[in-house]
């Protein structure tokens, strides 16, 4: 992948995550929570599973090993399912930016709880003290009244904060699983997987389709959040992944709540406090504690391609002696650049 696709893949997958906030906040109001969630990966697995069809050869998106079959499970059950069914009955009491901003956490809890579930990962003192801020960054934001602590904006807060603590553990367990799957195809199975447990906790939870007032804007909502974050945004997020890693693609993360609380102030009218934007800048220095080795290496190699591209630019060969014309070389630019 260019570095073009890779700023496009960037800006798509943070532009339709962030998105996912106003459209669930703006569906909610229509469509029962766990039921929004399920119709919603019921497009999202439809058009998913096609594509990888399309664009992958077979022995590239079927199932093959038992890891693979883990990885679809532990995608589709915590990955995916649980994450989005916690935000969506979270959304219904809290603002699309408070929303993001408190699953910015998924990246600082991730490598915590790998460090306790794979052999290979250990967690530093510096990684202890990111995950401290990272917490702290959540009570700013969750800013809990001791009078009303089980208040719907405190449990809807809970319920995110917890979305992001099993989007960690999905991610952790998919590692743990060593599939060997494409990872846009492990996430086109896991679709259905999630679609299927969504569909079982709306019914437990007695919610109904008749209930569904099928207004315009619940039709745009739940296109939205079917097409463009259910199937798009896995597509250019995964991609992304492959091409810059984990540590540059999460970003994504943080750029998600800037999208979400633009999105819900112009669309829904929502406003967010100035707490909560001390809060998302807290958890974004611990996300830079614990990723700060991988951030220093990714900060090198942007400083080497800077000065190769410098290097490229004084080769130039200007006003020649022949015919006073210049001649410039055109710089190549590697994929890893």
């Amino acid at each position: 992948m260019s570095r073009y696709r890779s700023l496009a893949a960037f800006l798509a997958a943070s532009a339709f995550f962030g998105g996912t906030f106003v459209a669930a906040k703006a569906g909610l109001e229509f469509i029962p929570p766990l039921l929004f969630v399920a119709l919603r990966f019921d497009v999202g697995a439809a058009l998913l599973l096609a594509y990888v069809a399309v664009s992958l050869p077979r022995e590239r998106w079927l199932p093959r090993t038992r890891g693979d079959v883990s990885a679809i499970l532990a995608a589709g059950v915590f990955a995916i399912g649980a994450t989005n069914a916690l935000i969506f009955l979270g959304q219904q009491y809290v603002t699309s930016g408070v929303g993001s901003i408190l699953y910015s956490l998924n990246p600082i809890l991730t490598p915590v709880l790998a460090a306790f579930l794979l052999s290979d990962e250990r967690l530093s003192r510096t990684d202890a003290v990111g995950m401290l801020l990272g917490l702290v960054g959540v009570a700013l934001v969750v800013d809990v009244d001791p009078t009303n602590l089980l208040g719907g904006a405190v449990v809807g807060k809970a319920l995110v904060v917890a979305a992001a603590g099993s989007g960690a553990l999905g991610s952790v367990l998919i590692r743990r699983a060593d599939s060997s799957m494409a990872a846009t195809a492990r996430t086109a199975w896991a679709l259905p997987v999630a679609a299927l447990l969504s569909h079982l906790w709306s019914l437990a939870a007695g919610e109904q389709v008749a209930s569904v007032a099928w207004t315009p804007t619940a039709l745009v909502a739940l296109g939205y959040v079917g097409v463009f974050s259910g199937a798009l945004a896995f597509v250019a997020y995964f991609s992304l992944l492959d091409d810059v890693g984990a540590i540059r693609g999460n970003l994504v993360f943080y750029v998600v709540p800037i999208v979400a609380t633009l999105g819900g102030s112009v669309l829904l009218g929502e406003a967010i406090s100035a707490l909560s934007m001390l809060g998302f800048a807290v958890i974004c220095l611990g996300f830079v504690l614990i990723g700060h080795e991988p951030i220093a290496t990714e900060l090198a190699r942007a400083r080497r391609a800077v000065a190769r591209r410098t290097g490229s630019d004084s080769g130039r060969n200007v006003d020649s002696e022949a015919g006073g014309a210049v001649v410039s070389d055109v710089p190549r630019w590697s994929d890893g650049d």
